[in-house]
Order: C-alpha cells, then structure tokens, then sequence
C-alpha cells in the first residue's frame, strides 16, 4: 500500500496504523486465492460475451416498449442473452419481478398444484420464503392455503445433503424439490455446483419428471459451472444481486425448460398472456450492462469477502467459510457472539458507503422475516446485495452475513473501516 494511500486512509477514517499493516499482511497471503478468482471471472467473461455475440446484439435491441409490452424485442435479446449464458432452453428476465423471493414465488405458483408436495431438499429456506411456503401460523394466501404440502430433509451431522435421506423421503406426491444454494442466515455451507449436480442425480434417477428448482441467489459466476448445467430444470435469483453487476434497478430472472417457463409466465402475468406481455420500462441497457459486468463484479465481491474472512480470522473471529476453503457464493459469516459486536461492524460498513453514510443502522422489523434485522446498505439500489453491505438477525450467535461490493477497493475500504470502528467502540484490541 502506498504511503500516501495510508495517510489518506489515516486522515479520511482515523485508522490506526496496526489495522493497515494488518491488512498489507492479509493481503500479500491472498494473492494466489486471487488469482484463482480471476480466471473464474474470465472464464464467465468469455460465457457472456459469446452468448451476446451469438445473438447477435445489436444496438437497436435498446429500445423498450411500453405498456403491455407486445413484440418487445429488447426483451427477447435479453432472455436470449440470459439463456444462452446459462444453458437453458428459455428464460424469463423481467423488472416486474422484484426480488428473488418472488422469482421463487413465481415459480413454486405456476409449478405446483393442489396436492402436490414441495420437498424442500437443503433444510429450512430463507426466512422470507416461510410465509410463502405457509410455515408458521399466518399463511394467508400461500402454497399451504392452496393444499400444497411441504416437507423438508435437514443436513447431515457433518452440515451436507444427506443424499441418502433425500432418497427416501421422495414420494409419488412430490412434484417440487427446492434447492438453496447459498447459506441464507445460517452457518451451513453453501453448496457447490458439483454437489447440487449430485443432488439432482438422485432425485431425477426416482422420477424425472420432478422438477429441481435451485435458489441461485448469490451463486451466480462464482463457479465456472452454473446449477442449471449439471440438470436443474428451473433457476432463478434476483438482478440486484450477482446477475445485475450493480446496475440493474430492479428485476429478476428466472431460467429453464421451456415447458416449465410457459406455466410460471401465466403465473408472472395472467393465464393466456403468459410470456407475450411485459415492457422492460427503459431498463434494457441497464440489464445488459449490468450482465455483461456480472462475471468482473462477482469476481470482486468474492475477493471482499475472502479478505473479509482472511482479516477476521486473524483477529479471532469464526468465520464461515474461511478464506482458503472454495467459494460457492459471495456470502462471508462473521460470528460475533455479541450483539453489540454486531451492530458495531454494520456501523462501520455503513460509515464507509457512499450513500447514507451518515445513518446509524439500528435493528428493526423486517417483512418477511421473524427477528429483527440489522442491515448496513449505503447502496445507490435499495436493498442491492451486491453493492457492499452487511446484515443479520438480532439472535445468537449473532452472526454478520457480509456480502457485496462493486469493485475490491471499496471492499476493502469498508473491512478496515468495520475493524476500526469496533475498535473505536472498544470490542477489539490489536
């Protein structure tokens, strides 16, 4: 690190000099890790660039519709494009769909039936899809109210699929298996492509025609592989996530077997409409640019939170995974056994953003979810996971989930910050 940086972050930040020479160390042990990041990167670089080319893209496919959308073909190019680069037969990438809980929604609707079972196969999902699935007391207007029933098959001891128990919980009745991909609040591992390959073999080996749906969120161009090509039938994730490369408003994806698209696109829009309908509302050039980034983005964000990891362990800290284990997600646990460790960190995320940086985060109720939250986001997207952000439920261990940022710089801008603030609020000594 230069001098001149060093001073700047002193006078900027008030950082000690013990947390830059920690992090000079850090860094100079991770070059190898990411060396391995940035091959990843270029190989999905490649994967989107010919699936642009192939198209091809022109510039006339940046004009968008309005309306209902009729012969929109600024649409069409990006589910092309979308498609392509995952392997798919079709795909659906709308702003109308908000989040990847709805792409979720979406699909578990326009999928199953009543009486039909969803089988959820990487133990409880995400919390904001328990009120979707019905689980708990309130489930007002969800797959439960429709005589959709739910089971689940928990990890192993050693915090994997049990492929065996997966095995014999499949029944005649079940038509969906759910696939979480990443971690969500908890410390489980996030799951490989390998792995979810592995999972899809046996379930399709009972019955090929249940349909394996994998919660992308957070995985996209982490691996060289995406789940959709080791045999998932439906994949879906949100565009302020890894897909979006931080440009993208709003939107979400949702990418499979066509005969599958076609009952989730009745179930986006109405019965008859289906995929025909939707304007991309001027968003066009921001979706295919932020795709086209996607692959340098992740890649970035993977090499925060590996330093992340690698500064926290140092200091003490669990840390999930750790910054030497392989990546499947751009999610770093931090386990700070302390709620006020917790909430300091996020301050410390949040000082260093570039919006709200003057807003102390405070926990707070969250729709969807059954404890409060403590979310750092100075993001210029509300809500968007893959600007640098930070967030966890108020309950023990009291756990960060550190995700995010546009370019390493500011990743790493924002790890010093968080160690000196807690420092600042006297829960750490170096």
């Amino acid at each position: 690190m230069l001098k001149s940086t060093k001073n700047y972050l002193q006078k900027v930040y008030k950082v000690d000099n013990k947390v830059i020479s920690l992090a000079e160390k850090c860094l100079s042990e991770l070059k190898p890790v990411f060396e391995r990041i940035d091959d990843i990167k270029l190989h999905n670089q490649i994967k989107v660039l010919s699936a642009m080319q192939s198209i091809p893209l022109q510039d006339y496919h940046f004009q968008s519709s309005t309306g209902y959308g009729y012969n929109d073909i600024a649409r069409d190019a990006v589910e092309q494009v979308y498609s392509k680069t995952f392997e798919t037969e079709d795909a659906l990438v709308r702003p109308q769909i908000i989040s990847g809980t709805h792409a979720l929604t979406v699909s578990l609707f326009g999928l199953l039936r009543p009486n039909q079972e969803l089988l959820s196969v990487t133990g409880t999902p995400y919390d904001s899809l328990k009120s979707v699935i019905g689980l708990g007391s309130n489930y007002e207007g969800s797959l439960k109210e429709w005589g959709i029933t739910y089971r689940q098959v928990d990890f192993d001891k050693e915090n994997f699929p049990d492929l065996e128990k997966i095995k014999k919980s499949l029944s005649s009745k079940t038509r969906v298996v759910l696939i979480q991909r990443s971690r969500g609040y908890s410390l489980r591992p996030s799951l490989s492509v390998k792995t979810i390959g592995e999972i899809i073999k046996v379930i399709k080996q009972f019955d090929n025609d249940i349909v394996c749906l994998v919660d992308n969120c957070y995985g996209e161009f982490v691996e060289l592989l995406e789940p959709s090509q080791v045999g998932a039938d439906i994949i879906v994730g949100s565009l302020i996530k890894n897909p979006g490369g931080g440009l993208c408003a709003t939107g979400g994806y949702i990418a499979g077997r066509k005969e599958l698209l076609k009952n989730i696109a009745n179930r986006l829009t109405a019965p008859g409409l289906g995929a025909e309908c939707g304007p991309m509302l001027g968003l066009t050039r921001d979706i295919l640019t932020g795709f086209f980034q996607a692959p340098h983005v992740s890649g970035e964000a993977l090499k925060s939170a590996v330093f992340a990891s690698r500064m926290f362990e140092d200091l003490g800290f669990d840390v999930y995974p750790k910054w030497f284990e392989p990546r499947y997600d751009i999610v770093q646990a931090i386990v700070f056994n302390s709620s006020e460790k917790l909430i300091s960190f996020c301050r410390g995320i949040q000082k260093s953003s570039p919006v709200d940086s003057n807003v102390f985060p405070e926990p707070s109720p969250m729709p969807g979810y059954t404890e409060k939250i403590i979310m750092a986001a100075g993001t210029f997207i509300q809500g968007s996971s893959i600007e640098l952000s930070a967030d966890g439920p108020l309950k023990e261990p009291y756990t960060v989930f550190f995700q995010g940022g546009l370019n390493f710089e500011h990743g790493k801008i924002g790890i010093i910050v968080s160690i000196q603030q807690l420092i600042n609020d006297g829960f750490l000594k170096i």
